[in-house]
Protein backbone atom coordinates (compact mmCIF):
# COMPACT_ATOMS: atom_id res chain seq x y z
CA UNK A 1 0.00 0.00 0.00
CA UNK A 2 2.85 2.38 0.84
CA UNK A 3 4.54 1.62 -2.47
CA UNK A 4 1.39 2.44 -4.44
CA UNK A 5 0.98 5.68 -2.55
CA UNK A 6 4.65 6.64 -3.10
CA UNK A 7 4.39 5.93 -6.84
CA UNK A 8 1.25 8.06 -7.01
CA UNK A 9 2.98 10.95 -5.25
CA UNK A 10 6.00 10.68 -7.56
CA UNK A 11 3.81 10.66 -10.67
CA UNK A 12 1.89 13.69 -9.43
CA UNK A 13 5.13 15.58 -8.72
CA UNK A 14 6.53 14.66 -12.13
CA UNK A 15 3.36 15.80 -13.86
CA UNK A 16 3.42 19.11 -11.97
CA UNK A 17 7.07 19.68 -12.92
CA UNK A 18 6.39 18.99 -16.58
CA UNK A 19 3.42 21.36 -16.73
CA UNK A 20 5.35 24.06 -14.85
CA UNK A 21 8.29 23.74 -17.23
CA UNK A 22 6.03 24.23 -20.25
CA UNK A 23 4.53 27.45 -18.90
CA UNK A 24 6.15 30.77 -19.61
CA UNK A 25 6.40 33.75 -17.30
CA UNK A 26 3.45 36.12 -17.21
CA UNK A 27 4.03 39.27 -19.23
CA UNK A 28 5.69 42.04 -17.26
CA UNK A 29 3.76 45.23 -16.59
CA UNK A 30 4.77 48.25 -18.59
CA UNK A 31 6.76 50.67 -16.44
CA UNK A 32 7.58 54.32 -17.07
CA UNK A 33 11.04 55.82 -16.70
CA UNK A 34 10.20 56.87 -13.14
CA UNK A 35 9.28 53.29 -12.21
CA UNK A 36 5.52 53.85 -12.07
CA UNK A 37 3.22 51.32 -13.76
CA UNK A 38 1.81 52.41 -17.09
CA UNK A 39 -1.66 51.69 -18.46
CA UNK A 40 -1.95 48.99 -21.11
CA UNK A 41 -4.34 51.08 -23.23
CA UNK A 42 -4.75 54.78 -24.06
CA UNK A 43 -6.62 56.96 -21.57
CA UNK A 44 -9.63 57.53 -23.84
CA UNK A 45 -10.05 53.81 -24.44
CA UNK A 46 -9.63 53.05 -20.72
CA UNK A 47 -12.18 55.71 -19.82
CA UNK A 48 -14.64 54.22 -22.31
CA UNK A 49 -14.11 50.75 -20.81
CA UNK A 50 -14.73 52.05 -17.28
CA UNK A 51 -17.86 53.95 -18.38
CA UNK A 52 -19.13 50.78 -20.07
CA UNK A 53 -18.70 48.85 -16.80
CA UNK A 54 -20.40 51.65 -14.88
CA UNK A 55 -23.33 51.74 -17.32
CA UNK A 56 -23.98 48.02 -16.77
CA UNK A 57 -23.91 48.52 -13.00
CA UNK A 58 -26.80 49.59 -10.83
CA UNK A 59 -24.42 51.07 -8.29
CA UNK A 60 -21.97 53.15 -10.31
CA UNK A 61 -23.94 54.40 -13.29
CA UNK A 62 -24.24 57.92 -11.80
CA UNK A 63 -20.54 58.40 -11.05
CA UNK A 64 -18.33 60.66 -13.15
CA UNK A 65 -15.03 59.23 -14.31
CA UNK A 66 -12.00 60.65 -16.07
CA UNK A 67 -8.68 58.98 -16.80
CA UNK A 68 -5.30 60.67 -16.85
CA UNK A 69 -2.07 58.72 -17.23
CA UNK A 70 -3.82 55.41 -16.55
CA UNK A 71 -5.22 56.67 -13.23
CA UNK A 72 -9.01 56.70 -12.96
CA UNK A 73 -10.51 59.64 -11.07
CA UNK A 74 -14.04 58.84 -9.86
CA UNK A 75 -16.43 61.41 -8.39
CA UNK A 76 -20.04 61.31 -7.27
CA UNK A 77 -22.43 60.74 -4.39
CA UNK A 78 -24.06 57.59 -3.06
CA UNK A 79 -26.26 56.40 -0.22
CA UNK A 80 -24.68 52.94 -0.06
CA UNK A 81 -21.16 52.41 1.32
CA UNK A 82 -20.51 49.36 -0.89
CA UNK A 83 -21.03 51.36 -4.10
CA UNK A 84 -17.82 53.30 -3.46
CA UNK A 85 -15.75 50.11 -3.26
CA UNK A 86 -17.56 48.62 -6.25
CA UNK A 87 -16.60 51.63 -8.37
CA UNK A 88 -12.94 51.15 -7.46
CA UNK A 89 -13.06 47.43 -8.31
CA UNK A 90 -14.73 48.09 -11.66
CA UNK A 91 -12.12 50.69 -12.62
CA UNK A 92 -9.28 48.35 -11.64
CA UNK A 93 -10.70 45.42 -13.59
CA UNK A 94 -11.18 47.65 -16.62
CA UNK A 95 -7.41 48.22 -16.63
CA UNK A 96 -6.74 51.31 -14.53
CA UNK A 97 -3.28 51.44 -12.99
CA UNK A 98 -4.61 53.23 -9.91
CA UNK A 99 -7.91 54.71 -8.77
CA UNK A 100 -8.51 58.07 -7.10
CA UNK A 101 -11.94 57.44 -5.61
CA UNK A 102 -13.60 60.65 -4.42
CA UNK A 103 -17.10 59.23 -4.12
CA UNK A 104 -18.89 60.72 -1.12
CA UNK A 105 -21.11 58.49 1.00
CA UNK A 106 -24.04 60.35 2.57
CA UNK A 107 -24.48 60.50 6.34
CA UNK A 108 -27.68 58.46 6.03
CA UNK A 109 -25.72 55.74 4.20
CA UNK A 110 -23.03 55.73 6.88
CA UNK A 111 -25.63 55.44 9.64
CA UNK A 112 -27.39 52.63 7.81
CA UNK A 113 -24.11 50.73 7.48
CA UNK A 114 -23.26 51.31 11.14
CA UNK A 115 -26.70 50.04 12.17
CA UNK A 116 -26.15 46.81 10.25
CA UNK A 117 -23.09 45.92 12.33
CA UNK A 118 -23.75 43.44 15.14
CA UNK A 119 -23.74 44.86 18.65
CA UNK A 120 -21.44 43.57 21.33
CA UNK A 121 -17.80 42.56 21.31
CA UNK A 122 -16.16 41.78 18.00
CA UNK A 123 -14.48 38.47 17.33
CA UNK A 124 -11.02 39.89 18.09
CA UNK A 125 -12.23 41.04 21.50
CA UNK A 126 -13.61 37.64 22.52
CA UNK A 127 -11.21 35.52 24.53
CA UNK A 128 -10.94 31.78 24.07
CA UNK A 129 -13.54 30.04 26.17
CA UNK A 130 -15.82 33.11 26.34
CA UNK A 131 -19.07 33.13 24.44
CA UNK A 132 -19.63 35.81 21.89
CA UNK A 133 -23.13 36.52 23.09
CA UNK A 134 -23.70 37.78 26.59
CA UNK A 135 -26.55 35.34 27.26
Amino acid sequence: MRVVRAVGVLLTCALMCLTAAGQSKPPAKAVTAKGKPQAKMPDAQLEAAIRAKFSRSKSANTFKVRVQGGVAHIEGNTDVVQHKAAATRMAKTAGAVAVDNKVVVSDAGKQKAAGALPAGPRRAQVKRGDTRDNR
